[in-house]
């Protein structure tokens, strides 16, 4: 089915008002910042001045909508379709990779001659196909899964220093996360200026996500609302001076006036609603307002877009994309048909043009192995919101609001509006007939191919109907309760013979050579809350080592003091399933948390 102008291939001829030079794009993204985490907003105790500058002079999205969290709304802000349709409907347990068929705005862009850069937290992905290497991005600093210190992560990385991936390589860098970040992006914008190359510059923060970390002197100010909410400002406070310093920096190399300079949010607050909410109901993974809709400012000058427009059209994340296309004037992917729409009529006319439509965008917050129709969404309109969700008995449930007259999202006018909930329910099902036969075709690692060999797995991706490890403070603990132990979905790319070898604690750092069965002590502190680091390793009985793939069940003996355990196997092409486990000698089960898989 067509969705008639939802589904939109985005492309349109350069008119008179652009530059002759194409624009560059600096496209900044922070980690569980709210609508309401900006003083701009109204925020009576966080100070922004930096970010309230570039509002000031910028086009501003204030109906603007995204996931209720960060994976599913990178995938669909980097491809421009629905976050369902890209494969991420989760954070973790395989469910954050992105379809190896999807089209991300990094290879659009390099496709058309820029220079594509990735910097800070990517979350589609940490094996082939699905790193930013992978899909377009040409220079890469980043960390591993969802967050410093999460298990893909390089071990026992906290906020302030450590070690990040460069162009798929761990690298060590000083300084705390967001201004190393920052840092790189402004190294790769130069080389770019002095190469006389267009960029994409994707910035893309994993602050201020928890756990809360910040430099004292930012968080500071706040210390009397407590170490959460202090550091939390504080890493937003961080942030505000990074785009404040940037903007200068643009100026100051001649490169602010034609660059599309664009700062928005991946999801409602994590911590900052008892402070400030905008009025808004709910906040980070909630299908209410608080929940998805975020600030999005853009500043481009030559493109006649640097004095404040507010507009209040419903828009959202998969818009991005074709906007973009649609500015730069480039040439749209072929074969590809957005779930978004250009945007550029709103960017560019202080009204609404007559024929915008009605648009209907629909958000939802699934987080389950498979997603569930209903669940925690939001359709909505320019004047309305229908949120649903299932009762306990998977039956579905409804209510509706009429946004304007009601932002906080208090009055269910369901009972009174019946043509309106229908109509939003029929548009929900249609969208979800249409895309509801992907999700029984899951994103697969592939193993056996050289841009990935060995393969680095964690147990970050495994599909498990729990709560998969995500960090490494889950590591440090060791045993797995067996409702939470997983499995890797996998694609072998070469049939022939594979060496798998399976820890416990990963094959960097200083934990290279532990012991399968041996403690860790604490890391070391930082400032803030307790980092995952600081967690005591607890030692494991392990005296078995098993995987089971492609139809193999293998068991060896572990050896004493050894650090890992090494199968050779003989694997057919095409998709396999792997688990990997550790038993004790009353049958204690501690999960194989690291799998190095190489060809042979």
């Amino acid at each position: 089915m067509k969705l008639g102008f939802y589904l939109f291939t985005a492309f349109s001829l350069v008119s008179s008002v652009f530059a002759a030079d194409k624009p560059n794009i600096v496209f900044i993204i922070t980690d569980d910042q709210g609508y309401g985490d900006l003083s701009c907003h109204g925020n009576p105790t966080l100070k922004t001045p930096h970010l309230d500058a570039l509002a000031a002079e910028s086009v501003r999205l204030d109906d603007y909508h995204v996931a209720p969290t960060c994976s599913p709304t990178r995938g669909a802000l980097l491809t421009g379709h629905w976050t369902n349709r890209t494969g991420v409907w989760h954070t973790i347990m395989g469910r954050s990779m992105i379809r190896k068929n999807e089209v991300t705005v990094g290879q659009i862009f390099k496709d058309n001659g820029y220079a594509t850069g990735m910097f800070g937290k990517w979350h589609l992905g940490d094996n082939y196909p699905f790193r930013p290497e992978d899909r377009g991005f040409t220079e890469v600093l980043r960390h591993g899964g969802g967050g410093v210190g999460q298990t893909p992560d390089y071990w026992d990385n906290a906020y302030f220093d450590g070690s990040y991936f460069h162009n798929k390589k761990p690298v060590p860098v000083e300084g705390f996360c967001t201004d190393v970040f920052f840092d790189y992006a402004k190294k790769f914008i130069e080389k770019q200026a002095e190469a006389d190359k267009p960029f994409l510059a994707y910035i893309s923060m994993n602050a201020p996500h928890g756990p809360m970390h910040a430099p004292p002197e930012y968080s500071k100010p706040y210390e009397a609302l407590g170490v959460n909410t202090a550091n939390f400002f504080g890493m937003i406070a961080n942030i505000d001076d990074n785009v404040g310093s940037l903007r200068t920096w643009l100026a100051n190399k001649g490169l602010a006036d034609n660059t599309i300079f664009i700062f928005t949010t991946d999801n409602g607050t994590s911590s900052g609603d008892k402070v400030h909410n905008s009025g808004m109901r709910g906040k980070k993974g909630s299908e209410y307002d608080g929940g998805h809709r975020v600030p999005f400012f853009l500043h481009w000058p030559e493109g006649g877009f640097k004095k404040e427009h507010m507009v209040d059209t419903i828009t959202a994340h998969v818009d991005v994309v074709p906007t973009l296309i649609d500015l730069c004037g480039i040439k749209a992917p072929d074969n590809v048909t957005f779930d978004g729409v250009s945007i550029r009529p709103l960017l560019e006319n202080k009204k609404v043009p007559s024929d915008w439509p009605d648009r209907i965008l629909v958000t939802d917050s699934q987080r389950v192995k498979d997603p569930i129709k209903w669940r925690k969404s939001a359709v909505m309109t320019n004047d309305w919101r229908l949120v649903s969700g299932n009762k306990k008995d998977g039956s579905p449930y409804h209510e509706l609001y009429e946004i304007n007259k009601d932002p906080g999202q208090e009055n269910n006018v369901i009972e009174d509006h019946p043509d309106v909930a229908k109509r939003l329910k029929d548009f929900y099902s249609d969208w979800w007939a249409e895309i509801a036969p992907s999700f029984g075709d899951p994103a697969r690692i592939h193993i056996g191919n050289e841009a990935e060999n060995p393969s680095r797995l964690t147990s970050h991706d495994w599909i498990t109907t729990g709560s998969s490890p995500w960090n490494q403070a889950h590591i440090r603990k060791g045993v797995t309760p067996k409702q939470i132990l997983g499995f890797w979905y996998l694609t072998v790319e070469q049939a022939g013979h594979y060496s798998i070898e399976i820890r416990r604690w990963p094959n960097e750092g200083k934990v290279a050579n532990k012991a399968i069965t041996d403690p860790e002590p604490p890391g070391e502190d930082v400032p803030g809350v307790q980092p995952f680091r600081m967690t005591p390793g607890k030692a494991v009985p392990a005296k078995t080592a098993h995987i089971e793939i492609g139809g193999q069940k293998l068991e060896k003996e572990i050896p004493e003091g050894a650090s890992s355990v090494t199968f050779d196997v003989t694997l057919e092409k095409g998709p396999a399933e792997l688990s990997t486990t550790f038993v004790g000698p009353n049958g204690e089960v501690t999960g194989a948390f690291f799998a190095y898989v190489k060809k042979k």
